[in-house]
């Protein structure tokens, strides 16, 4: 079992909470990182595989996006340890809510992240009896609809188009293989085949389809709507792969956006792409990011590539006492432009200081963050 205290460190976290109600079995736990830049904010997921120090690693990464993309919220994270199909989903999120009314809104917003539902989050609103409880509820409650709208996604391809500029990469007419289906991914290949990219390869937990001429995005988004993620394996065009052969395919881009730590060192070697863009949060270890840039892959990472649900989440936290919901064009507007500013920064930025952009990227956020701290006398001034 983790220490939680040997997670303490420079930036956080500033608190760990571990709940639990007896009745419904529901364990959870919040980690609220680092809230120099503003109140914490950050999704909630509902999985078996839930553990203190994977919510307090994405919370870390929640503190560096907003610092990335120059928003004024803090990082944060939760995670509730259960099956997302449970029969008892509603009373364990429900008791979850009221085990962290001392933080939820104050000190946290609840969001939306593996295993919730736009429905999730209004039970969670409905329990505390507050509208700024959480975001990400339905469109007909006011909220932003993430996953319907595809902001993340879609952000996802508008910072690959900006990073393949930088790298004399034209997108149009490039292979672009894609990890996951789902929200990020199959929004991200809806706006690939916007842009002119030929999407090569997509998968699911059930396996994955290739075609090195290219599948068919809107056939594969009708047969997904219509058969689930079973689909992949069965789709008469194209060839089915093992999970993870997507990952390897002849590419010029590559796109993990399902889970973390999917490239490791091994596989690092034996990727084909030119550029990797992390749709996903954590999808690359340290070594493989190491090996990628040793063998002249660019990578743009996680806390730029996958910001634009960040961003939409800024609008939503904006919106939660308000009677007008947001426009839509606003947020993808704003996801485009940020997102795309901010890959051909980092990219430039690694280029200049002889690091990768995950450590580019990285020191960016942290000068944001620092700085932060310093002003409110949370450490010494440098």
């Amino acid at each position: 079992m983790t220490d939680s205290l040997s997670l303490v460190d420079d930036w956080g976290p500033e608190k760990i909470v571990v709940v639990s109600h007896r009745r419904t079995g529901m364990k959870g736990v919040l980690v609220i990182d680092n809230t120099a830049r503003g109140i914490g904010k950050g999704g909630t997921r509902m999985s078996p595989a839930v553990t203190v120090t994977q919510v307090a690693r994405l919370a870390r990464v929640m503190t560096w996006k907003w610092a990335g993309v120059d928003l004024f919220y803090g990082g944060a994270k939760a995670g509730i340890v259960a099956d997302p199909a449970s029969p008892d989903k509603e009373a364990i999120l429900r008791a979850f809510a009221r085990a962290l009314s001392n933080e939820v809104p104050r000190e946290y917003v609840m969001g939306l992240d593996m295993g919730l539902t736009e429905d999730d989050a209004a039970i969670i609103q409905d329990e505390l009896g507050d509208r700024g409880a959480a975001v990400g509820t339905p469109g007909h409650l006011g909220g932003v609809a993430y996953d319907k709208l595809g902001v993340t996604g879609y952000g996802v391809a508008e910072a690959t188009d900006a990073a393949a500029g930088t790298l004399g990469l034209a997108l149009s007419g490039s292979r672009v293989s894609i990890q996951g289906f789902g929200a990020v991914g199959s929004a991200a290949a809806q706006r690939f085949a916007d842009l002119g990219a030929t999407v090569v390869a997509v998968s699911t937990a059930e396996g994955a389809l290739h075609d090195p001429t290219g599948l068919d995005v809107p056939e594969l988004l009708r047969a997904r709507a219509e058969h689930g993620d079973a689909f992949v394996t069965r789709h008469p065009r194209g060839t089915a792969l093992p999970p993870g052969g997507e990952l390897t395919v002849d590419c010029d881009i590559l796109v993990p956006a399902a889970l973390q730590d999917v490239i490791d060192e091994d596989t690092a070697h034996r990727v084909k792409a030119r550029l990797v863009v992390e749709g996903a949060n954590l999808p690359t270890s340290p070594s493989a990011q190491s090996v990628l840039a040793d063998r002249g892959v660019a990578v743009v990472p996680d806390i730029v590539a996958n910001a634009g649900g960040v961003v939409a989440a800024a609008f939503a936290m904006d919106a939660r006492y308000s009677g007008f919901r947001p426009d839509a064009g606003n947020i993808f507007d704003a996801v485009s432009t940020r997102l795309r500013a901010n890959a051909t920064t980092v990219l430039e930025e690694a280029h200049r200081r002889g690091t990768t952009p995950h450590g580019a990227g990285r020191s960016l956020a942290e000068e944001r963050v620092r700085a932060a701290m310093e002003s409110k006398g949370r450490i010494p001034r440098g």
